[in-house]
């Protein structure tokens, strides 16, 4: 196999992403104490005796809601030691801490990133998927994926063939989730060197630990000039158009995003940032699994014989130490699907802070510390497109501007 292959197996990663999405997801349950339930109850029972002496109206129902709302959050507030010491509702300070600890570990146990992340990790597609759209993402993980649409499927065939103009893909038989995770890490010492060698890559397999999480992505392309050892790589994603049109400032940030979050992972990788321990400990792999022979076959062809995972992280290791950060210009550009002709290119300077803010902001839904929020009101024209319309409360409370969905 020389430099420019590239191992690959079935099933890919989409394919077990979109598997084990179509499982049905368990139903999510909220704890509430004693106390708590009883103002509840009472509440409806005071209502209910108001509803005997009078029908209720529409108004009287939802105050009545709000109210509930109220003593609801009053209870809660009263359990974090925020009551008087007159508040019947304040309970011991230990009592208090064991109930606040239960209900983190609730939130956790139900938070959509331990139901549908678990052992796998956040991928970049996750986190701008959640600044598109943070409930249509939500809709997504409990009812399934939408069918792709003539235009995606077009999108990844043409990335199939830009990845083919410079990668010859070998198949490689895995047994077990050792031999996935040796086979990205050979891909991505491959693709490194074609990058050192040659001045491009393609479809380069990242794996990071980023903002408390750890994440995956694949980058479209990379380009380094050759001969200049003090080259900083660019990173590049291409989108396809259906129509001869730039797109929309919000599918532009969209992009952007991904791409900094690429050069996120790719600098902390360079910069040796990657806890080994807690990497074999989240995805439950064993350090010292023996891998296939096919695995061991191939990476010994390449050079650096490997008979375990850590030995491949080893590799990988001393491959990251080679590589320099990622250029601060990233790039984008876009193409027309019907020929391939260069509509533009959208060149923007990395912005850390920023990138950083957007994923923290997307695991706060992730993580169950809030709930997810729907697209910004100057943004509803997204809803046109989407699968969820008719069950989302979002799209029925205003009409769409414009339609711009490609990309």
């Amino acid at each position: 196999m020389t430099e420019s292959q590239s191992p690959s197996h079935t099933p890919n990663e989409e394919e077990q992403t979109s598997q084990q999405s179509n499982k049905l997801p368990d139903i999510p349950l909220e704890i509430i104490s004693d106390e708590e339930m009883a103002l509840i109850e009472a509440a409806f029972s005071a209502a209910a005796t108001r509803s005997l002496v009078s029908s209720p109206s529409r108004a009287h129902f939802q105050n009545n809601v709000r109210s509930i709302k109220s003593i609801t959050l009053l209870s809660k507030r009263s359990f974090s030691g925020c009551g008087s010491q007159s508040d019947p509702l304040v309970v011991d300070v230990e009592d208090s801490g064991r109930l606040m600890s239960s209900q983190k570990r609730n939130r956790v146990v139900d938070s959509l990133l331990h139901r549908f992340r678990r052992k796998r990790g956040l991928s970049v597609t996750d986190i701008t998927a959640t600044e598109w759209c943070e409930k249509k993402m939500e809709y997504t993980l409990l009812c399934g994926k939408p069918e792709k649409t003539k235009a995606m499927k077009a999108g990844s065939i043409r990335h199939e063939a830009l990845e083919q103009e410079v990668i010859k893909k070998v198949k490689v038989h895995v047994a077990s989730a050792e031999d996935v995770w040796a086979l990205k890490f050979l891909n991505f010492i491959v693709g490194a060197n074609q990058l050192l060698f040659d001045g491009l890559t393609r479809e380069l397999p990242l794996v990071g630990f980023a903002e408390g999480v750890w994440m995956v992505g694949i980058i479209d392309e990379i380009r380094m000039p050759k001969g200049q050892s003090d080259a900083y790589p660019m990173l590049v994603d291409t989108k396809t158009r259906v129509r001869a049109s730039l797109p929309s400032e919000p599918q532009r940030r969209n992009g952007r995003l991904q791409l900094m979050c690429y050069k996120h992972l790719w600098d902390s990788l360079v910069a040796d940032e990657f806890p080994s321990r807690q990497f074999f400990g989240f995805f439950s792999l064993n350090p010292y699994h023996i891998l296939s022979a096919e695995i061991r076959e191939n990476t010994a062809k390449c050079g650096f014989p490997a008979e375990t995972l850590t030995d491949m992280l080893r590799y990988s290791r001393n491959t990251w130490c080679m590589l320099p950060p990622a250029h601060e210009q990233l790039l984008l550009r876009y193409e027309l699907q019907e020929d391939q002709s260069l509509l533009g290119e959208d060149q923007f300077e990395y912005d850390l802070d920023w990138v950083k803010g957007q994923i923290k902001s997307s695991l706060e839904v992730w993580r169950g510390e809030r709930e997810a929020s729907f697209t910004p009101e100057d943004e509803r024209w997204k809803c046109r497109s989407c699968k969820f319309a008719s069950e989302c409360p979002a799209s029925n409370c205003g009409s769409p501007r414009r339609k711009d969905t490609e990309g």
